[in-house]
C-alpha cells in the first residue's frame, strides 16, 4: 500500500565517487499538498530532486509513481511520468519567443503555418491564465522580466503535463508582490491535485505556503511532519543540528560622516545598454545601506564602478575624501573598498588555485607579503592559517582547491581576504545567496561587526528579509535609479516592493 502517495522515494543512495550524498533516504509526497524540503548546503536536498526529475540516477534504492516502480534515467522519461522540476537558473532560449520555448521539442511545430501557431498562443495563454501566471506569451523571452520568465517555465512545465512539480528556491528572483503571486499559483495546483515539492532556504515562506515540511542534514533524513506540528526555530535546529539563538537586532554605533557620495551616475553595460541612469546615494560611516531591487536593475553594475571595475559616463563618485574620475581597481582598494561580488567563483575566486593563493590576490604587493617581488612564503602560510581559523573557513588543507569547498565556506573566504584588508567600506552583493542558515548567519554578523567598527556597508541584496534585518537605511532600485528611501526602523515591506515592481504606493509608474 503506497497510503495515497504519488511520489515515493525509498532507500535512495547516491555516490559520486567516494562522497556519499544521499544515504539511505526515504521520501514521500501525495497529490494535493504542498511539500518543503529544507537542508542546509550539501545536505542532499537537490541531489535527491535531481533524481527525482532524472538528472542524475540512483546509486541504490528505488522511486516509485502513483505506487509502480518508475525507470526514470533522463529528464526525457522523467516528464513522460509526469515529473518536471523548475531550476533557479532558467532554461530558456533567450531569442525565442515563449510560447516557441514552451513548445520547443514538439514534432514538427513549425511548418504547419500560421494558423497552427496562433492555435499554440491561445492554448499556452489559456493555460497561463488558468494558473493565474499571465505573460507576453508572443514576445521574446529576453524582453521578459525575471519573474515572467519564472511564469514561462512553470506553463512549459504544466503544458507537458507535469502532475508533479518540483521548484528549486522559486523565490530567490521574485518581489514580495510576485512571490505572494507564485503562492496563489501553488495552491491553485495543489488545488487541482498536483504534487508541488519546493526547496527553498526561507522559513517564513515555508511556513506560509507549505503542507508538509521535510529536513535532510548531511545525506540523510531527518525528519518529516505536518507543518501544524513545527516552529520556524525547530526547523532551523533541525536542519543545522543545534539550536539556534533568537535573532537580536544588533545595535550599532551612532552614524559617524558621509564616506561614500556618488551623484547621477550614469553606467552603460553590455551592447550599450544603459544600466544606471542619475544614481545618486550616499553611505556614512557606521552604517548598513541595504540596496533592494528585482535582478537586472544595474545592481551588479553599481557595484561594479564602486570597486573599479565598471566606467561611468557621467556622475562623481567621491570617497573618503577623495573623489574619482575614472574606474581604477587599484585606486579603490588603495583608498579602501573592499567587494564581495554577486558571483565568486566567476568574479571573486579561482576555483583551480588553493587558499592561500585567493587570500593573496589583493595583498600580494604588500610590505607584508612580498619582498623585491619574492613571495614570503612561509610567513603567507601562516597569515593564511590564521584567517582560515579566525573565520571558521573548513578545509582539508591550505593547497586544497577552492572549488572544492562548500558554498559556504567559499563565501567564507571571500570575506576573510576582504576583511583581512581593514577596509572603510565592504560593498556585498548578495553576500547569502545561495547558503543555507548556519552559513548565512555568520555572513550576517561579519556585516554588523563592520558597522559597529565604524565602517561603511553597502549591502545589495534581492532577498528582502535580509536587506529589512541588517540596514539602517534601505533603498529601492528600479531601472538604475534610486525610486525610494527609508529608515530601516520605518521600512514597509507591502510599499517596498511596490516600489521594486516600479510602482507607488498610488499605483502609478515610478
Amino acid at each position: 500500500m503506497n497510503e495515497g502517495y504519488t511520489v515515493e522515494m525509498k532507500q535512495i543512495v547516491k555516490q559520486f565517487g567516494s562522497v556519499l550524498a544521499n544515504d539511505r533516504v526515504d521520501f514521500r509526497a501525495r497529490a494535493g499538498e504542498i511539500h518543503a524540503l529544507l537542508g542546509e548546503n550539501g545536505a542532499g536536498k537537490s541531489t535527491m530532486m535531481c533524481m527525482l526529475s532524472g538528472v542524475y540516477r540512483p546509486t541504490g534504492g528505488g522511486i516509485y509513481l502513483h505506487g509502480r516502480q518508475a525507470g526514470i534515467r533522463s529528464p526525457k522519461d522523467a516528464m513522460k511520468l509526469g515529473v518536471g522540476m523548475i531550476f533557479q537558473s532558467f532554461r530558456l532560449v533567450q531569442s525565442l519567443t515563449a510560447t516557441e520555448n514552451i513548445i520547443l521539442g514538439e514534432s514538427s511545430p513549425f511548418w504547419r503555418g500560421r494558423g497552427w501557431m496562433k492555435t499554440k498562443l491561445e492554448e499556452i495563454r489559456s493555460l497561463a491564465d488558468r494558473f493565474g501566471l499571465a505573460f507576453p506569451v508572443d514576445r521574446p523571452v529576453w524582453e521578459l522580466s525575471v519573474g515572467e520568465q519564472q511564469r514561462v517555465e512553470i506553463v512549459k512545465t504544466l503544458y507537458r503535463g507535469a502532475d508533479i512539480v518540483i521548484l528549486d528556491e522559486p523565490t530567490s528572483v521574485l518581489t514580495p508582490g510576485e512571490a505572494e503571486q507564485l503562492f496563489a499559483t501553488l495552491a491553485h495546483m495543489k488545488s487541482e491535485g498536483k504534487t508541488v515539492i519546493i526547496t527553498t532556504h526561507k522559513l517564513k515562506e515555508v511556513m506560509a505556503v507549505s503542507d508538509r515540511i521535510s529536513v535532510m542534514r548531511k545525506g540523510r533524513m531527518i525528519a518529516s511532519m505536518a507543518k501544524s506540528e513545527t516552529t520556524e526555530r525547530e526547523l532551523a535546529r533541525l536542519m543545522i543540528g543545534k539550536q539556534i539563538p533568537a535573532a537580536r537586532p544588533a545595535q550599532a554605533r551612532s552614524i559617524g560622516k558621509p564616506l561614500l557620495t556618488v551623484k547621477h551616475l550614469d553606467v552603460y553595460a553590455e551592447h550599450g545598454r544603459k544600466a544606471l541612469g542619475d544614481l545618486s546615494l550616499q553611505v556614512n560611516e557606521g552604517e548598513i545601506v541595504g540596496v533592494a531591487g528585482v535582478a537586472g536593475n544595474g545592481q551588479k553594475e553599481l557595484a561594479e564602478s564602486l570597486a573599479g571595475l565598471r566606467s561611468w559616463k557621467r556622475g562623481t563618485v567621491a570617497f573618503d575624501g577623495m573623489t574619482f574620475k575614472t574606474a581604477s581597481v587599484r585606486a579603490a582598494m588603495e583608498a579602501g573598498i573592499s567587494h564581495v561580488p554577486e558571483n565568486r567563483m566567476r568574479s571573486g575566486l579561482a576555483g583551480s588555485l588553493g587558499i592561500v593563493d585567493n587570500l593573496l590576490f589583493k595583498s600580494y604587493r604588500s610590505p607584508e607579503r612580498s619582498t623585491l617581488g619574492f613571495m614570503r612564503t612561509a610567513r603567507n602560510r601562516a597569515w593564511a592559517q590564521t584567517l582560515v581559523e579566525q573565520f571558521d573557513v573548513r578545509t582539508p588543507g591550505l593547497d586544497t582547491p577552492v572549488r572544492q569547498l562548500s558554498g559556504g565556506n567559499q563565501q567564507k573566504l571571500l570575506f576573510a581576504r576582504e576583511i583581512s584588508r581593514d577596509p572603510k567600506l565592504m560593498v556585498a552583493v548578495h553576500p547569502t545567496q545561495g547558503l543555507d542558515i548556519g552559513a548565512a548567519q555568520g555572513v550576517h554578523r561579519l556585516l554588523v561587526e563592520l558597522r559597529e567598527t565604524g565602517r561603511g556597508v553597502l549591502l545589495i541584496s534581492e532577498d528582502l528579509d535580509e536587506v529589512l534585518q541588517l540596514s539602517n537605511r534601505i533603498l529601492v532600485i528600479f531601472g538604475g535609479a534610486i525610486v525610494y528611501e527609508t529608515k530601516g526602523c520605518e521600512a514597509d515591506r507591502e510599499r517596498i516592493g511596490l516600489y521594486m515592481a516600479g510602482l507607488t504606493e498610488e499605483g502609478e509608474a515610478v
